[in-house]
């Protein structure tokens, strides 16, 4: 078993669930922060700080100090203006915090302080706009915040009107749009990941089992391929989840809830083309997160409905389970450190 340490986020508002965000080593992870429904989680880039979402009807994000143990010292919480915020991320010049509210569909970006608390939010944005999927597409969804390889442009992605945003950041903390993405009607567009060096980005699609492949430049994606992530006529319900490319851009991993496999796809063409080469089960029910060991040889992925994270060895792009279970109250987040 790895001796690398993760931070875990957990839902803790579910029948079962955990009471905040855990960190350890593999065999050890245990409760270091107590906070409500902290299901996405992001770190600093000098290591200093942890910021979580706090998925909840009030939504906020909070901020910690990281402890020379691994521990958290709870800084401060913010309200993000919306309802049950999913995803957080930090913009690269270490200034501002965007969180995507899910139910709400809306973004707000926080300034960080330098003593890593957060400031008031700076700036708020409504989304609007709605898909053919009644249940699930009746208003606007953010599902993510992502950043291109160069840091120039900033996206969240919005389930609930098949679109993906561009903007750019301003100095105060201002989002201004330069383009929109329109997958096609009825997809559901939930995570997003960049290519490192081509020019292409891919949009993993929670509604109807595909990944979007686009070419892009100067912050506007252009549509080139679909793809599904599931084997053809694969029966039952799926809803994927999490999207990772590998560092050298060769291979993309996708999460199927419900086929609870994990999609591995051979990237090509610089970066254009892709094609599914492995599906392997997920080790538990329903993975809603993936993640990659630091030194990228292994992936985890945590699944949520069956309170386990599985842990996975890469070898030339494939994924093999290496039956190490860590059990963990619905885990949805993982952060290895």
């Amino acid at each position: 078993m790895t001796s690398e340490r993760i931070y875990v986020g957990s839902y803790t508002s579910q029948a079962g669930g955990g009471d905040g965000i855990a960190f350890g080593p593999l065999d050890g992870i245990q409760t270091v922060a107590t906070v409500a429904d902290p299901s996405f989680l992001v770190r600093s880039a000098d290591g200093r700080f942890l910021y979580s979402t706090d998925e909840t009807d009030d939504g906020s994000v909070a901020a910690f100090a990281i402890q020379p143990d691994g521990g958290l010292e709870l800084l401060n919480q913010q309200p993000t203006g919306g309802v049950h915020p999913c995803h957080v991320a930090i913009d690269p010049s270490g200034r501002y915090l965007l969180s995507a509210n899910y139910t709400s569909g809306s973004v707000a970006v926080h300034p960080l302080n330098e003593d890593g608390s957060l400031g008031e939010r700076a700036y708020f944005v409504q989304r609007s706009g709605i898909g053919p999927n009644a249940d699930r597409q009746e208003g606007p969804h953010a599902h993510q915040i992502a950043f291109d390889p160069a840091g120039a442009y900033v996206f969240d992605i919005d389930l609930g009107s098949d679109t993906v945003y561009s903007s750019t950041l301003g100095a105060d903390g201002s989002l201004h749009e330069v383009d929109r993405l329109r997958i096609h009607p009825g997809a559901g567009p939930r995570h997003m990941v960049f290519h490192p060096t081509a020019g292409a980005a891919y949009v993993i699609n929670e509604l109807d089992s595909t990944l979007t492949v686009c070419s892009y430049a100067d912050g506007k994606l252009q549509i080139v391929q679909t793809a599904s992530t599931r084997p053809a006529d694969s029966p039952g319900e799926n809803y994927p989840a999490e999207l990772l490319i590998s560092a050298d851009g060769r291979f993309l991993y996708g999460s199927n809830r419900g086929d609870n496999t994990i999609a591995v796809f051979a990237v090509a063409d610089g970066g254009l083309s892709v094609e599914l080469v492995q599906t392997v089960a997920s080790g538990g029910d329903w993975p809603r997160h993936l993640a990659f060991s630091n030194d990228g040889t292994q992936l985890y992925a945590a699944n949520e409905r069956s309170d386990q994270i599985a842990v996975f060895a890469i070898g030339n792009g494939l994924l093999t389970d290496l039956g190490t279970t860590v059990s963990w109250p619905k885990p949805v987040c993982v952060l290895p450190v």
